[in-house]
């Protein structure tokens, strides 16, 4: 029994989500599903509405927007780190789709290092007072020499 063909494109789409950083062609989603390249992409474009490059262009640059909101990354390593590889390209194709250079989105949010995210038994050991007592500093003791 076969799966339903729509299961087979899912698999390829699923291998976009998962490998976007790697340079990925349309052969080896197409050879995921189990179709050939040209049927697969027509069948890719039906069901999910645009062609697998596509798919996997914008799965790209959400990995790169996030980064970008996240991290103090430069944008050629943003670029690399996504699977793409010349940064002329991504920038364009970033502000085709989110309306502004890779730089100006991330200054319109706060800076990375506001987001760092520590464990919370982290952030409460470092917290606590280095020179913690139960009370207050001890009590100097009276001089126990006596004149003899």
């Amino acid at each position: 029994m076969s799966a339903h063909p729509v299961r087979h494109l899912q698999r390829a789409r699923d291998l976009a989500d998962v490998r976007y950083a790697e340079p990925i062609t349309v052969r080896d989603l197409a050879d995921a599903a189990g179709l050939s390249p040209s049927y697969f992409s027509r069948e890719f474009r039906r069901v999910f509405g645009e062609a697998p490059h596509q798919y996997l262009l914008t799965r790209r640059l959400e990995r790169a927007a996030a980064l970008l909101r996240d991290t103090d990354w430069t944008v050629a390593r943003i670029c690399h780190a996504v699977g793409l590889t010349s940064v002329g390209s991504f920038t364009t194709a970033f502000g085709r789709v989110f309306g502004l250079s890779p730089t100006s989105y991330r200054a319109s949010f706060p800076p990375a290092t506001r987001h760092i995210r520590i464990p919370l038994c982290v952030a409460r050991s470092y917290g606590r007072p280095a020179y913690r007592t139960f009370r207050e500093d001890p009590t100097p003791e009276a001089s126990v020499d006596s004149p003899a």
